[in-house]
């Protein structure tokens, strides 16, 4: 029973760890594309998009005025 509760406490550990891990390896990339001033542009620009984007659609779903 002590080995279950030890395996219990070390998950908490582990998830916090994957999501670090899942972020770096996510944003990395990204990062190394942001330094090239072209990239930043068009980065801002295709973020832009996507947010007013991702606005209009929940907007549209939950029919704010």
């Amino acid at each position: 029973m002590n080995n279950f509760w030890n395996n219990i406490y070390k998950f908490p550990r582990f998830l916090i760890s994957v999501f670090i891990g899942f972020f770096l390896i996510t944003f990395k990339p990204i990062f190394k594309l942001l330094k090239k001033e072209n990239n930043q542009l068009l980065f801002l620009i295709f973020g832009s998009v996507f947010i007013y984007t991702l606005y209009t659609i929940i907007k549209t779903m939950l029919d704010i005025q």
